[in-house]
């Protein structure tokens, strides 16, 4: 039979180890608890107050009953009057073939076209210097010291001649009208599109300074 040697059975000091272990860890768990008594610190709670509602009671309202709006007043209506109506004539309204009818108003005519872009503008005979000396000045602008420049919008047929005129920008003071005026009465040499007159309108600005 095979004996263990006693110095290196270590079942035989299993026992004690343990004993010396268990105190050991005993130790040391009094320490910790003593040094650090507060591991977890506890969470903070807070308070919240509580609102406190007062039911207050509350009358039931009931609907009154008006009372019904009194009647209208009947309106007055004039009994008929017992003397006869005098009798009345209407006239015929019958048209007779014999009667003259007035023949219906002549048609106005279309507008006619004018051309914007064409290869010629129309010239005024004289330049635009021509225009600006036969523009008179008004007294009533003159006195209100009113300048600018005035654009008309000037409609010149094939033979040259203005036929109307637009007042585009104006200043006042009679000065569109002496513009306008001072256009009217002057000869153009009439546009030309592919050599040959036509009717064109175009903007004419015309400047009213006072000598100072």
């Amino acid at each position: 039979m095979i004996r263990k040697n006693p110095e290196v059975d270590l079942r035989a000091k299993y026992q004690k180890t343990f004993e010396i272990a268990l105190i050991i860890s005993l130790a040391l768990i009094i320490v910790a608890f003593k040094f650090f008594p507060d591991v977890n610190p506890p969470a903070k709670i807070m308070k919240v107050e509580q609102e406190t509602f007062s039911a207050e009671d509350i009358d039931v309202t009931k609907q009154e009953n008006r009372p019904p709006p009194p009647p209208r007043p009947p309106i007055p209506i004039e009994a008929p009057s017992d003397e006869a109506l005098d009798d009345v004539e209407i006239a015929s309204s019958e048209m007779l073939a014999s009667d003259d009818v007035a023949p219906p108003p002549p048609r106005e005519e279309e507008d006619e076209v004018y051309f914007v872009a064409v290869e010629d503008l129309p010239e005024p005979v004289g330049g635009i210097a021509a225009i600006q000396a036969a523009v008179v000045y008004p007294e009533i602008a003159k006195r209100a010291g009113v300048e600018g420049t005035v654009y008309v919008e000037a409609y010149v047929d094939e033979g040259g001649n203005v036929t109307r005129t637009k007042i585009v920008k104006g200043i006042g003071a009679g000065c569109d009208e002496a513009a306008q005026a001072a256009i009217s009465k002057t000869k153009f040499k009439p546009g030309k599109q592919r050599g040959k007159p036509v009717k064109v309108r175009m903007s004419i600005p015309i400047r009213f300074r006072l000598n100072k």
